[in-house]
């Protein structure tokens, strides 16, 4: 049971492949800030890895071993299949992630003028210290129709000439009452409003700012006030992604939870040929506040997209629908807790992850007496790990944190309520929620390995 550091087993060749690895892993992050725009990346790269729109097949008997699916739901939502040498129904390997993260969302009637400042309100997404993200440039993400209904795709903040965003806090000069507050109050939600502009127009007396702002955005995107009413923008950390330590050992960056195992199961289900069974990768949206809604994993979306698969296959029946969902053997890709020396009291070091040892396997998750959890069964625990020491995989295991500390949960009992096998598998991270998340490069890599190996089967 001895702790060992992952780095100082890795061979030339595999420290080669680290890098390369986390060099693709850090441009998939800069390009995928928001769920839409991840979900877009992900099928722009599966196109070209030969990936053809469940579309493609029309009929009973059109989709064979060795194809390879793609399925956008909605722009949130993606599935990847490799088609399996054996009927769906003997059930498929499956892994899951989210492709969610906590950000601040736009409210439906945002902009408003004080102080000779244009603001936007917001309501945050998903559970956030809402102190850390004071003071830090945003850049704006989204989709908002014009005044004679055009869609159009908002991105502004992460181009160097872009301007950015910010929510601001009170000056230390000032903040005694503040600091005497406690942190989930220092600052509130209803505070989160965004610097929008601050130029008037000189014709204007009332609200000359915000008039100018609307006459930028009518100019630049024809979109009116009441534009904002049907719009989905997101505000996120602007800025890319950086390498962390004089060693460059970590990646720093927003969204880490859970792009970190959302890119390794893409990387993992691309270098998959003809699998025995099917391999699936998922990658769902909303799972930050429950996976609720239509994107989400507490919808029918995978049970719906298989029923298809099933029917492309050979033909449509219930009972083998059924059959493929419980027999299915999946690992939930989220992260987890790493270990913070400037944190210890809230970890247990006999059960916890540590930076650099490797993906980190999770029986269960939730929160007190497991509430939440899906909790693996040590048939197939068992099963898993002794595949990862077969094949090399540097693994380690943790909890998320002491049993009375807090917790959380993952979309493992969303794919449990099946009747399927699932474990919680993924990567450490460090600043979990945070706009600046960290990863350890060979954690991350060998997160990708395990999910490769698994959906070999």
């Amino acid at each position: 049971m001895e702790q060992k550091n992952g780095w100082k087993s890795m061979s030339e060749n595999q420290l080669i492949e680290i890098e390369h690895y986390s060099k693709e892993y850090m441009d998939f992050l800069d390009a995928s800030k928001t769920e839409r725009t991840c979900a877009k990346e992900i099928v722009r790269l599966a196109m070209e890895q030969g990936y053809k729109d469940l579309s493609h097949y029309q009929k009973a008997g059109s989709l064979k071993a060795g194809d390879k699916v793609v399925v956008d739901h909605k722009g949130k939502a993606v599935l990847l299949f490799v088609i399996g040498e054996e009927e769906l129904q003997k059930g498929i390997y499956v892994v899951g992630s989210h492709i969610d993260s906590p950000r601040l969302d736009l409210k439906p009637n945002p902009l408003y003028e004080e102080g000779n400042m244009a603001f936007l309100k917001t309501h945050y997404y998903g559970g956030i210290k809402k102190y850390q993200w004071g003071c830090v440039p945003l850049a704006m993400y989204g989709v908002i129709y014009t005044k004679d209904g055009q869609k159009i795709e908002i991105c502004i903040g992460d181009k160097e000439e872009d301007p950015v965003f910010c929510v601001n806090d009170l000056l230390i000069h000032l903040s005694a009452k503040q600091m005497e507050k406690k942190a989930s109050e220092v600052i509130e939600g209803e505070q989160l409003n965004v610097v929008f502009g601050h130029i008037p127009l000189k014709e204007e007396e009332k609200d000359a700012v915000k008039q100018n702002i609307l006459n930028l955005l009518l100019k630049q995107y024809n979109i009116e006030e009441k534009s904002f009413l049907s719009a989905e923008i997101e505000l996120v950390p602007a800025g890319k992604s950086r390498y962390v330590g004089l060693d460059r050992g970590l990646v720093g960056g927003y969204g880490q939870d859970d792009r970190v195992c959302t890119f390794a199961a893409m990387k993992a289900i691309f270098g998959i040929k003809t699998p025995k069974r099917t391999a699936c990768t998922l990658f769902a949206d909303k799972e930050e506040i429950g996976s609720t809604g239509n994107t989400g994993m507490d919808s029918l979306l995978l049970e719906n997209v298989v029923s298809e698969l099933v029917e492309l296959q050979n033909e449509y029946c219930c009972l083998k629908v059924r059959r493929c969902l419980g027999s299915a053997k999946v690992l939930s890709a989220d992260v987890n807790v790493a270990y913070d020396p400037n944190f210890p009291e809230v970890t247990d070091k006999m059960n916890v992850a540590y930076m650099g040892e490797g993906v980190c396997v999770t029986k269960y998750t939730g929160a007190g007496g497991k509430g939440g959890s899906s909790d693996a069964n040590a048939e197939f625990l068992h099963e898993v790990i002794s595949k990862f020491d077969e094949k090399g995989i540097v693994w380690q295991t943790g909890e998320l944190g002491k049993v009375d500390a807090g917790g959380g949960g993952t979309i493992a009992c969303y794919l449990a309520r099946y009747g399927a096998e699932v474990l919680d598998c993924g990567t450490a991270v460090l600043n979990m929620h945070s706009p600046f998340e960290l990863s350890s490069k060979l954690d991350i890599y060998m997160t990708s390995e395990a999910y490769r190996v698994f959906l070999e089967n």
